[in-house]
């Protein structure tokens, strides 16, 4: 890092001091971790937005907004004693080297793959209890298909996997047929069905993962893609003086393959 960029992190840990100040601005100084926490959620997804869009201007402020966060919430530390921002970058220095021995040690990884599985065993091994589950220390806050996505990433670096991306595919048939078959029942079973659809949905996750895709990412793509086609409907039935719900499933229907042979 450069000399500049050392003053402009000191200059930000005094500007957060000095809000946080007796004197300072009294929205900052009534926050806690608790009240501030949603914040760095929201600003982690505006970051992943940013991301997306290519944007390195908005990737930039973006970046910025996530650092705040970490600022902030080190600060509130820092005047309860527990520690400072230094303490943090400190214990992530000392992680990162702790969990890379291939390159500041004498150990070797021959790919990716042996770097993920070694990263797991030294982290297991750091809990200094014998054996730990796989998934502790996995968040239980996490978004359900982010979690579903890191439970089968960590199963797969110990050997946990299907081999092929086509087994994966046809695992999900065998979850679409069993959903249809819960459906088909003479007694349909609401808690059974929707057993079917999270097993369904748990495979759907894993053949994202298997075809290198986050599951997360490519809904949120497609949530994206409809919303921008729904609103190219809308103009469209606007300018002919209607709305969608004015129109029949059919009307709606002719609309939307316009709109999507028109991108």
């Amino acid at each position: 890092m450069s000399s500049h960029g050392e003053d402009a992190l000191r200059r930000l840990q005094s500007i957060m001091a000095r809000l946080r100040a007796p004197d300072g601005c009294p929205w900052d100084r009534e926050q806690t971790l608790d009240s501030i926490k949603g914040n760095l959620i929201e600003e982690s997804y505006e970051l992943v937005e940013a991301i997306e869009e290519g944007r390195r201007d908005k990737i930039r402020e973006e970046l910025g907004d996530v650092l705040l966060q970490v600022v902030f919430q080190s600060r509130i530390c820092e005047e309860d004693g527990s520690f400072d921002l230094d303490a943090v970058a400190e214990t992530l220095c000392e992680k990162l080297v702790r969990r890379h021995p291939h390159v500041f040690g004498d150990d070797t990884a021959e790919d990716s793959r042996e770097v993920l599985r070694n990263w797991e065993t030294i982290k297991r091994d750091e809990g200094g209890q014998g054996p730990r589950s796989l998934f502790e220390g996995l968040p239980a806050h996490l978004p359900a298909l982010m979690k579903a996505h890191q439970v089968q990433r960590r199963a797969a670096r110990v050997g946990f996997d299907w081999p092929e991306a086509a087994e994966v595919l046809d695992k999900v048939q065998e979850e679409i047929a069993e959903l249809r078959e819960a459906l088909a029942a003479s007694a349909v079973v609401p808690e059974k069905v929707r057993e079917e659809l999270g097993d369904l949905l748990f495979s759907m996750v894993n053949l994202c993962r298997r075809l290198d895709a986050e599951a997360e990412d490519v809904l949120r793509l497609s949530t994206a893609k409809f919303m921008r086609r729904f609103r190219a409907l809308e103009q469209k039935l606007h300018r002919a003086g209607r709305t969608p719900d004015e129109c029949t499933l059919e009307e709606l229907d002719r609309v939307w393959d316009e709109v999507k042979n028109e991108e």
